[in-house]
C-alpha cells in the first residue's frame, strides 16, 4: 500500500501496468484532501509523452524505483480527460475515474489536491520543523544547552612528481697495460771434434760460410667490441614517516552565574 511516506519517491518514477509494461512517468501526485493519502498519479503518456493521464495508485506497489499498478496500459490510455481547475479534483471527476477503472469509490471526503513530490517533501519538512520547534519550546523551561564544535585534521596523501632519473651512455678512453710473453731465437756456437770419415769430407783451406735464420715474436694489438652488461632503471616504493602540523580550532564553554564570580569549565 502506498502512503504519505512514498510521495517523494514517486516523483518522476516509472509506472508499470499489471502486465509489466511501462505506462509512463509520474509528474504529479494527487492527495486526498484532509487525510493527505496518495490517490492518483498524473502520468505523461502518448506520443512524446504529451498526454497526461490519471492512474490509481491506492493499491500500487513501489519497488526498484518504479510503481506497479493493478490496471493495464490500455486502460490508462483510454482514461477520461480531466479538466481540473485550481489544482483541485471534484468528487464528480473522481467518480468518473473510478467508473472507468471499475473500482469501488471510497467515501467522499471532498476535493482532492494536486501535489508533486517536491511539494510533499517541503510540506513534510515544514511539519517536522514545526513539531521540533514545539518540542524545543517545551524543553526550554527544563534545561538549556549549547552545541560545541571542534575542527579536526584529515590527513591524506597525494601523488606528486619528485624528480626524473635517466640513463645516459657515453664513451671514455683509458690506457690498458698488458704484459705479453714473446719468444725470439738466438744462436750459440757449438764445437765438437770430427772423427772418422767425416774428417776427409771437408775442403781444406777453402773459404766457406754457413747461416741460419733467426725468428722472434712481436706483440700484435687488435680491438674487438663485445657487450659486457645491461643496465636498467627500476622503481620501488619506499614508505617513510612524515610529521604533519596544522592548526585546529575548538570551542569551549564558560558558565556564568549572576550570584558568584565567573568560573570556567
Amino acid at each position: 500500500m502506498i502512503d504519505q511516506t512514498h510521495v517523494e519517491a514517486l516523483y518522476d518514477c516509472d509506472v508499470i501496468d499489471n502486465k509489466g509494461e511501462k505506462i509512463g512517468s509520474v509528474k504529479r501526485v494527487w492527495l486526498e484532501d484532509g487525510t493527505g493519502k496518495p490517490m492518483w498519479a498524473e502520468v505523461h503518456t502518448g506520443l512524446f509523452g504529451m498526454k497526461e493521464s490519471f492512474v490509481p495508485i491506492q493499491q500500487g506497489q513501489v519497488a526498484g524505483g518504479a510503481i506497479t499498478v493493478p490496471v493495464s496500459k490500455q486502460q490508462v490510455k483510454d482514461s477520461p480527460s480531466m479538466h481540473t481547475a485550481d489544482d483541485h479534483m471534484t468528487d464528480e471527476e473522481q467518480d468518473a475515474l473510478y467508473r472507468h477503472y471499475g473500482m469501488i469509490p471510497q467515501a467522499k471526503t471532498g476535493e482532492h489536491d494536486r501535489l508533486d513530490g517536491r511539494q510533499a517533501a517541503g510540506q513534510r519538512r515544514q511539519e517536522a520543523g514545526a513539531q521540533q520547534g514545539r518540542h524545543e519550546r517545551r524543553a526550554a523551561d527544563d534545561s538549556a544547552e549549547v552545541t560545541l564544535s571542534e575542527e579536526r585534521l584529515d590527513v591524506g596523501t597525494r601523488n606528486v612528481e619528485a624528480g626524473r632519473v635517466r640513463l645516459v651512455k657515453h664513451t671514455v678512453t683509458e690506457q690498458r697495460n698488458i704484459t705479453v710473453p714473446v719468444t725470439h731465437e738466438e744462436v750459440r756456437v757449438v764445437r765438437e771434434p770430427v772423427q772418422g770419415d767425416a774428417a776427409r769430407t771437408g775442403k781444406a783451406f777453402a773459404d766457406e760460410q754457413a747461416e741460419v735464420t733467426l725468428h722472434r715474436e712481436e706483440p700484435v694489438v687488435q680491438k674487438r667490441t663485445e657487450a659486457t652488461e645491461r643496465v636498467r632503471l627500476e622503481k620501488e616504493a619506499v614508505t617513510e614517516q612524515r610529521d604533519v602540523k596544522g592548526e585546529v580550532r575548538k570551542e569551549r564553554v564558560e558558565v556564568e552565574r549572576d550570584d558568584e564570580p565567573r568560573s570556567r569549565r
